[in-house]
Parts: C-alpha cells; structure tokens; sequence
C-alpha cells in the first residue's frame, strides 16, 4: 500500500504529512501540482468522492481572487476552476490506490490513520 500525496513542497501542510508518513515508516508518493498538475479526471474523481467543499483551498490568494463568484459555484464551475489553476486546491490531497481519502494534514495519529485506512 502506497499512498500518494498531492501538493507544492514549500506548503506547510504538505511538510507535516511527510514527516508525519516518514515518523511512521508510511510509504508514499509525492506528486507536486506545479510541476505535474492534476488532470481534469482526477479532479473529477475527487469531486465525486470528497465533494468541492472540502477540496477548496480557502486560504489561498487563488480563493480570493474569485471574489463574490465563488459564492455561486457549482461543482462543475469548481472542476474547471480546479483544472486551470492547482493552487486553488486544498493541500495536501492524499489518495490511496487512486481513490482520494482526505485533504488538508489536521486530526490526531488515530484520525488520520482510520481515514486512510492504515
């Protein structure tokens, strides 16, 4: 089992689960979305199993700069949001044999462990 997690290297969040899976001998794979951005099914996969919600990188300049827009968007607006810009999704995303499990790195051991089932 291998998980894969998603993000740009110099996310705080990002560091924390990769100690984290290293502190616990966890392998994973790291995919950095500047260099290899998610692809449009991928998005789509992970809004059909996580929802847009918690897929939305709230804090992000990216977020921001949609102003009021984003109050009134729909899934499909959020995969094509998700699609021309990365940084809009939340990180880290961590999937376990392709199968998006969580986003963002909060929750204690035992959380984290039962949601990805480790």
């Amino acid at each position: 089992m291998t998980l894969t997690v998603y993000g740009i290297p110099n996310c705080g969040s990002c560091k924390k689960a990769i100690a984290w899976f290293k502190a616990n001998d966890i392998d994973y794979e790291f995919i950095n979305w500047k260099e290899q951005p998610p692809s449009r099914s991928q998005i789509t996969g992970w809004i059909e199993t996580l929802g847009s919600k918690p897929l939305k990188n709230t804090s992000g300049q990216s977020y921001r700069n949609l102003g009021e827009t984003k109050k009134s968007m729909t899934d499909a607006d959020w995969l094509e949001a998700f699609a021309a810009d990365a940084m809009l999704l939340k990180r880290p995303l961590i999937e376990k044999d392709g199968i998006a499990l969580m986003t963002g790195f909060r929750g204690d051991a035992a959380q984290i462990r039962s949601t990805l089932s480790i």
